[in-house]
């Protein structure tokens, strides 16, 4: 059972044994043992979480970070003696904390690199990769802007690379207006803007125009506050603010819970992760627990801010390489 939703739950069926209990009174018979109350707290105590105390400190994807920051609010509730940071510079500004032995764990919104991998060896830090959900980057168009809501990956290719030249809707399609294109990314200190180069700029440059930044409200601001402006983030960051921005369709596929984990949204589906330091993991109590929490509730906080959670046996087959490092 979900940690989390442990009270809730013994909440609910202690109420269902109690009036089960009052609606059979009639059929019990004397002859029937019942519990004493020693029994029954010793029966209750197994159930107790133990209590931790300690500090877990983590940094890395915005994309990631809304997964994290519910499960460390919850987690919080349950040990609240463990004070758990989790930072939130980029993947690739996570992965620099995490090599320099800052950090227990890194969030990822994209797999590790083999330079990074390198770096870690060098440094003697052994980790382990945990797949906690799925997104979909997610192209964001201003409320207004009601031509360009279905794009190609060629067009994204050509509206996203940097060719020399002032960019205007018209280029991309001569039946589009005759405006300039504003555009707004997230640094290249992130995992999303990797991603983006990697499967649609194909490694070529991203338009120099473009304004960068690590904090994803800064381009919802930024498109939303321009019927010419496009920009890109997580599907989460796209569901809390779709009322004022237009996700466009890639190849006539929407993004959506089914398209996403179907993988027909492509090709911006993909994994979102987390890295552990395996020395952490044994030695810190609270941040193994805190693992164990994070993957045995990961999927129902990734849907409730807005991904997709994984299959249940991927989370149980993570659960399981964690309880092997222990």
């Amino acid at each position: 059972m979900k940690k989390w939703k442990y009270l809730t739950m013994t909440a609910v069926v202690g109420s269902a044994l109690l009036l089960g209990a009052c609606g059979s009174n009639e059929n019990t018979t004397k002859d029937e043992p019942t519990k004493t109350n020693e029994e029954n707290t010793a029966s209750e105590s197994t159930e107790e979480v133990a209590k931790l105390s300690g500090t877990v400190s983590g940094d890395g994807s915005s994309t990631v970070a809304p997964i994290t920051e519910a499960l460390v609010e919850i987690y919080a509730e349950e040990q609240p003696d463990v004070k758990v940071s989790s930072g939130v510079s980029g993947t690739g500004g996570g992965f620099e904390k995490f090599i320099a032995g800052e950090t227990d764990f890194s969030n990822a919104s994209r797999p590790i690199k083999d330079e990074e991998k390198a770096a870690l060896e060098e440094a003697g830090i052994d980790f382990t990769e945990f797949l906690v959900a799925y997104d979909g980057l997610t192209v964001v168009l201003n409320k207004e802007n009601t031509w360009a809501t279905d794009l190609t990956v060629d067009q994204l290719k050509k509206i996203w690379i940097e060719d020399g030249t002032t960019k205007k809707w018209s280029d991309i399609d001569p039946s589009w207006p005759d405006e300039e294109i504003q555009f707004f990314a997230p640094g290249t200190d992130s995992g999303t803007y990797d991603y983006f180069d990697e499967v649609i700029l194909d490694g070529e440059s991203l338009v120099s125009s473009a304004q960068l930044s690590e904090d994803d409200n800064v381009i919802v601001t930024g498109v939303a506050s321009d019927k010419n402006a496009i920009g890109f983030f997580g599907y989460a960051y796209y569901l809390e603010n779709k009322d004022t921005l237009t996700a466009a369709k890639i190849e006539g596929v929407e993004p959506n819970n089914d398209t996403i984990e179907s993988g027909d949204y492509s090709p911006l589906s993909r994994p979102l992760f987390v890295y552990a330091k395996n020395s952490a993991l044994k030695d810190n109590a609270a941040f193994f627990d805190f693992m164990e929490f994070t993957l045995e509730n990961a999927g129902d906080m990734a849907e409730e801010v807005g991904y997709v959670r994984l299959p249940q046996e991927m989370y149980d087959e993570g659960l399981k390489t964690l309880e092997g490092l222990k």
